[in-house]
């Protein structure tokens, strides 16, 4: 489906729903069929571990121009290292998907629930994120302390963009925040995480969200999160029908 260049929309990992599959030509990957669909997918298994430069390049070339990819930062940076002591991580990261090119659109900063913000400590991380990586920087928080003006302003400072997310967890964390030269929406599945279909309703009311705001951003993303039973890729579809 075509949309405005300022819209990308897709899921959490490109695996073919069943009822794709039985369409899928042969010779296509599961990624180039998804391709055919969407324009945007965020890859979460760099979360659990790294990739060969060479397998992003595959990537990059089994999709078409204007194609984008978010990808999540190493769980080594983000939990293990708490956002400290993190460099040779990032680093290696960093040179891992520069195989992507100018395919890389967003690098997704998850953050663990258990770890509040620190004004310092952020600075100094998305600082050296920044200074290496070309791509835009999306955050997503998950203690109730970074869903503050003073959080809020730290992260507009350096050009990231806070995850409005489904379910939010905490008071703010439906909207977007941070720097809006990006707005990146995560669907996680609700009432049940990772499972639960959006209903029309709910997917046309994200729809709006999404046309309202582009006048005011470059770039807006929406992934959907709940992939456990393949609700992702309908749910994907109806958003990119309502934006068309």
């Amino acid at each position: 489906m075509r949309l405005a260049p300022r819209f990308r929309v897709g899921t959490a990992a490109w695996v073919n729903p069943p009822n794709e599959r039985l369409s899928r030509l042969k010779e296509l990957s599961h990624l180039a069929h998804y391709a055919m669909s969407f324009n945007f997918v965020e890859i979460n298994s760099s979360f659990y571990r790294s990739h060969r430069r060479l397998t992003y390049e595959r990537w990059r070339d089994q999709t078409p121009a204007g194609f984008g990819f978010s990808v999540k930062l190493p769980r080594s940076v983000t939990h293990e290292c708490a956002l400290r002591r993190y460099r040779q991580e990032l680093r290696q990261f960093v040179e891992e998907v520069e195989g992507l090119g100018q395919k890389l659109r967003v690098v997704l900063v998850q953050l663990p629930a258990s770890l509040p913000f620190e004004a310092g400590v952020a600075t100094r991380f998305f600082k050296s994120l920044t200074d290496i990586c070309p791509s835009r920087i999306a955050c997503e928080p998950r203690h109730a302390s970074w869903f503050t003006e003073r959080a809020d302003t730290n992260l507009r400072t350096h050009g990231v963009a806070r995850v409005a997310a489904d379910p939010a967890r905490a008071v703010g964390g439906d909207s977007p925040g941070g720097s809006m030269r990006l707005v990146y929406y995560r669907l996680h599945g609700s009432p049940k995480v990772y499972y639960s279909a959006y209903s029309l309703d709910f997917v046309t009311r994200v729809a709006g969200q999404m046309k309202r705001l582009s006048s005011r951003t470059k770039e807006i993303c929406c992934v959907f999160d709940n992939t456990a039973r393949h609700e992702s890729w309908p749910n994907a579809q109806q958003l990119c029908s309502l934006l068309q």
